[in-house]
């Protein structure tokens, strides 16, 4: 009809010449000007009403039934299931609604489950197990004693260990554009012996928006992760917060800074008497690491930024770390401790009395606070002689 119409406006010659630039036949236009003259127009169809073939679900009634049995909860290992262990991929489904009578084809199967509200979707971890019954009230605790933290201008960080990484030409997750055909070649497997990893051990100051990465390469232990805030007090805190009197952390339920942890109470008990400072600690209930700010705040830009890049040697993950970035402001600096923490150690009844904790009312397993005094030493060997970038 479009051209029916384009050879009608131009008159005589329009039916040959439409058809030339068209690249149609003759026949074509001349049947469009005949519909056009007899005063025939569009309805918003294509084809005539009844053409095509009928939709599945007339020719095989039930079809939306069985497939939503097929692909509905529990059906995965039901051994009154066609699918068993199987998979429900398009495949397998289209097996199972051979296997009761129907034959439809993989494309017709995705649309009928579009079309019953399904879509593909990864698991997703809500479910922590037996929930504390204080949980929630930790998390307003928190939330509070930060907020007074902050409002009298004291730091409160964020701190915990990211996941070891293997130091050298080894696979990291992620892409990252390259040449065409030039990928970057590491080793095909990642799990020899003896080879060296990295302990990046963050401490997140929520206030400033910064953030302090510490590279361990011994092992995650109580003194490592005092000595990683040791030292971002030394380099950072101390200039950034002259008049400060306290500090607040926050830390995880357990790992390395855990608060059934002996030695972490004792370590902080020593950076105290050190610096001076009250350190009040709030620990995050147990199954709820991953509202730490530190891990979707400073960690989660770390591992962005070295995406699809080998961590061949340390200097290399110390100044990736450093590079990190974001649009919002965040700076990070990096630290290499090469220090040796060995595990194993043992704290006395009468060494983790020694240390000035005061528990507060609410959780004192959580929550407590740390003073300036002498503690008792433990024989953990530390060494602070560290490398930075900035």
């Amino acid at each position: 009809m479009y051209l029916g119409c384009e050879a009608e406006a131009i008159g005589w010659g329009g039916i040959g010449l439409v058809a030339r630039l068209s690249g149609a036949s003759r026949t074509t236009v001349q049947a469009g000007v005949a519909e056009i003259r007899a005063g025939v127009r569009p309805d918003g169809r294509v084809r005539a009403p009844g053409a095509g073939r009928p939709a599945i679900e007339e020719v095989q009634p039930g079809i939306e039934a069985a497939l939503d049995d097929l692909v509905g909860p529990g059906t995965r290992g039901d051994p009154q299931s066609p699918l068993k262990w199987t998979t429900k991929s398009l495949s397998q489904l289209v097996k199972g609604l051979y296997a009761k009578g129907f034959t439809v084809s993989r494309t017709t199967v995705a649309r009928l489950l579009k079309q019953a509200g399904y879509r593909l979707q990864a698991t997703f971890k809500t479910k922590e197990g037996a929930q504390h019954p204080d949980r929630d009230a930790q998390f307003c605790h928190i939330n509070a004693t930060a907020q007074e933290f902050l409002a009298a201008g004291d730091p409160v960080v964020s701190m915990d260990a990211k996941k070891k990484e293997l130091v050298g030409e080894y696979a990291n997750r992620g892409r990252e554009w390259q040449p065409k055909g030039q990928p970057v070649q590491v080793n095909g497997h990642d799990f020899p012996a003896g080879v060296p990893k990295a302990i990046p051990y963050g401490v997140y100051d929520i206030g400033a928006d910064s953030g302090f990465v510490s590279v361990g390469v011994d092992h995650d232990t109580a003194p490592f992760a005092v000595n990683a805030l040791r030292t971002w007090w030394q380099r950072v805190g101390r200039t950034r917060y002259p008049n400060a009197r306290r500090l607040m952390l926050t830390a995880d339920g357990g790992g390395s800074n855990g608060y059934r942890l002996r030695a972490f109470k004792v370590e902080l008990g020593k950076l105290a008497a050190e610096t001076g400072l009250d350190i009040t600690v709030c620990h995050f209930p147990p199954g709820t690491s991953k509202w730490n700010k530190v891990e979707h705040r400073l960690f989660s830009f770390i591992s962005i930024n070295w995406r699809g890049r080998p961590l061949t040697d340390y200097q290399v993950i110390v100044e990736t770390i450093a590079a990190t970035t974001t649009e919002t402001g965040l700076t990070v600096e990096a630290v290499l401790d090469p220090g040796t923490y060995p595990t194993g150690m043992k704290v006395s009844d009468k060494q983790i009395k020694a240390v000035p904790l005061t528990r507060h009312q609410f959780h004192g397993e959580w929550n407590y606070t740390i003073h300036p005094g002498p503690t008792p030493e433990i024989p953990l060997n530390k060494t602070s002689n560290l490398k930075s970038t900035k």
